[in-house]
């Protein structure tokens, strides 16, 4: 159940968010209209869903090991995956559009802080060659990750430990990071420092995206400030995420948009 704080969250976002007729930047309105309302076949991703219905009702305990702000949702670190696949997985129509970002930027390198039970994972390694690394703290999560991965046949990277010591570790030896998907430590002071590391390794075609920006008061003033960040010259406000954008023909433009 939302938060009061949520809740105000959601009705400033609701009073401000526009559609693409207010849009006059040629950048943000093909983004909207090329990618945020971009229409799917039906069976582009049948298969990532017919997994995650299984997690959906499957009663198997798992002993969290939360390196993050916890859920409002759920008490204690005990947790059936189905409670794990109702409360942490994003919806389907965001797993969809991060994956038309990875496609419509033929963008290879993509990193996923927060693999959980790998179901965005596997929308981002669905687009063509993409290499993705993926980092999780719970090595209970990693176990269930890795053994889906490999019933898929996908070769992802699974990165396993204490997210603020494997990060900058791995990006000390990384190629340049082209899309970098943040679920993992929902407090400002790591996520914030997740994202100056990762802006270390981007180029300005790069897309940081941050989830549950709205999640909490210090979540919200985490987005607030990053977005500010000198190399960020454009941001989106979707609600559940935000996207950073590091083109300086972006001069410095923030949308809040309807999704």
């Amino acid at each position: 159940m939302p938060t009061a704080f949520q809740f105000k969250s959601f009705l400033t976002y609701w009073l401000d968010a526009v559609t693409e007729h207010s849009l006059h930047s040629p950048f943000y309105y093909d983004f909207y209209t090329r990618i945020l309302k971009e229409k799917y076949p039906i069976d582009k991703f049948r298969n990532i869903e017919s997994i995650r219905a299984k997690f959906l009702t499957e009663e198997t305990p798992i002993n969290f090991t939360d390196f993050g702000a916890g859920s409002i949702n759920q008490v204690g670190l005990q947790r059936t995956i189905s409670q794990i696949a109702r409360y942490s997985l994003s919806q389907k129509k965001f797993s969809e559009r991060y994956a038309q970002i990875i496609r419509h930027f033929n963008f290879k390198h993509v990193i996923e802080l927060g693999t959980s039970l790998g179901i965005n994972t596997l929308y981002f390694a669905s687009v063509g060659d993409t290499q993705v690394s993926t980092f999780e703290g719970d090595p209970h999560l990693v176990n269930r990750a890795e053994v889906l991965f490999e019933s898929q046949g996908m070769k992802i990277n699974v990165i396993a430990g204490n997210i603020d010591k494997t990060l900058p570790q791995y990006l000390q030896h990384s190629p340049k990071v082209d899309l970098a998907f943040i679920d993992a430590n929902h407090r400002y002071e790591p996520t914030t420092r997740y994202v100056k590391e990762l802006i270390s390794r981007i180029h300005d075609q790069s897309i940081l995206i941050l989830d549950d920006i709205h999640y909490s008061p210090e979540m919200e003033k985490a987005w607030n400030e990053i977005r500010e960040h000198r190399l960020v010259y454009g941001s989106m406000d979707l609600f559940r995420c935000g996207l950073l954008f590091f083109n300086p023909s972006l001069n410095k433009q923030h949308v809040v948009l309807q999704f």
